[in-house]
């Protein structure tokens, strides 16, 4: 059986270091400059080396986005960054337009994945980006099960990427202007502010001052407002098609999301490869456990419904644990630093994360401050503390509480 690349994103070195330890196989960042996520911590040009040898020592894979939809200024000055991407060995970038693509080929050797941005939803689209030199083709949000089934028997020659897990967005593949409109804010061009979240009522030209009954209540309706995207339940369906690569959204979440939902996606795909796959429902429950605005299946199993928008009067994310320590280092007499979260109180029940799949119990023992070895009962986010416990815990282990 083909290896099955698991993705995942990675905001800055952190999350990189996080989704690597917990089971993906590639991340997808971005550099400072030509991505969709401007406002996410991305990586300077010193910084992308450092993760792409990081990765690589590793045997993973870094693929760099270059998917904004540059204006003349932007495609002007690309050149320079594609060739220093190209000395730096990364493994491919992520293309969405056909003039940086053009670039992409005229100053490199690097592999061209084409995003979802560019909307690929047939086989004939598939098969012309790999008729142009296209290593990847990142397939548009809005297909089925059954069209990619049929892309995949009509173009099996071209490596296929789909996302399985995160937001999903109002317009197709991602292209929208609403944000340009209500908030000057270039969603195509990295500074999304997300306004498909806001609350909205819908009313009819001719009827001024009567609200359209999309649905009957006092909140307005959230009709822009999608349900995030999970394929937990029918991945199975999605590995028998052949895809070689699943890729998880999600570069402006935290570490406790990227790591979660990575190893619980990780799991899956190892019963499946290993040929004792049964569905778990501990799977859904985990990844509840990170942050989301409840789950659709998308266009997957068909059209989405009704069912697949959120329709609470907080558009907010919600989740049932909240990470509230990492470990990040082990001393020796089983004393471990923590770097903490989230306030954290001595006696308090919380949860492990491990590598390994199920999380495990965990009392909170006595604390040290580690900057004055005082003994304390409360530890506040971003400080650093010492604990000492039997339990054999390990650097990247995150500890958690629930909700």
């Amino acid at each position: 059986m083909k290896k099955i690349e698991l993705l995942a994103p990675a905001g800055n070195m952190e999350k990189l270091e996080m989704v690597f330890h917990y089971g993906a196989d590639a991340a997808y960042i971005g550099g400072k400059s030509f991505n969709l996520r401007a406002l996410s911590g991305n990586f300077d040009d010193e910084d992308l080396k450092k993760a792409v040898d990081y990765a690589h020592v590793q045997g993973k894979k870094v693929y760099i986005t270059l998917n904004i939809i540059p204006h003349n200024s932007e495609i002007d000055i690309m050149a320079d960054y594609i060739k220093y991407l190209s000395s730096i060995n990364v493994d491919g970038v992520i293309v969405a337009d056909l003039g940086v693509f053009e670039l992409v080929k005229e100053n490199s050797n690097l592999n061209i994945s084409i995003s979802t941005q560019a909307s690929n939803t047939n086989w004939r689209s598939v098969a012309f980006w790999k008729r142009l030199g296209a290593k990847r083709v990142v397939l548009a949000r809005e297909v089925s099960l059954n069209d990619i089934k049929t892309i995949r028997e009509k173009v099996p020659d071209v490596e296929l990427e789909m996302f399985i897990h995160g937001a999903m967005c109002i317009s197709i593949s991602g292209r929208c202007l609403m944000s340009n409109y209500m908030a000057s804010r270039d969603a195509n061009r990295g500074a999304c502010a997300h306004p498909c979240r806001w609350n909205y009522s819908l009313m009819e030209e001719k009827r001024p001052g009567e609200y359209f009954p999309v649905f009957e209540d006092d909140r307005g309706t959230y009709i822009f407002n999608s349900k995030d995207l999970c394929s937990i339940e029918f991945i199975d369906q999605i590995l028998d098609i052949g895809i070689d690569s699943l890729k998880i959204e999600g570069r402006m979440k935290g570490i406790y999301y990227g790591a979660n939902v990575v190893k619980v996606y990780r799991n899956a795909i190892d019963s499946y490869t290993n040929g004792n796959y049964k569905f778990d429902p501990n799977w859904i429950e985990e990844l509840k456990g990170t942050s989301n605005r409840s789950f659709t299946s998308g266009f997957y199993l068909g059209l989405p419904n009704e069912n697949s928008q959120n329709y609470n009067t907080n558009s907010s994310y919600s989740q049932t644990h909240q990470l509230v320590a990492k470990v990040i280092e082990k001393l020796e007499d089983n004393t471990y630093i923590l770097e903490v979260r989230n306030r954290l109180t001595t006696g308090e029940e919380l949860e492990v994360i491990t590598q390994t799949y199920a999380p495990y119990q965990f009392i909170m023992p006595e604390m040290i401050n580690n900057e004055n070895d005082e003994l304390i009962k409360i530890a506040h986010p971003n400080t650093i503390i010492k604990i000492k416990t039997d339990n054999n815990l390990k650097v990247y282990d995150m500890i958690r509480k629930k909700l």
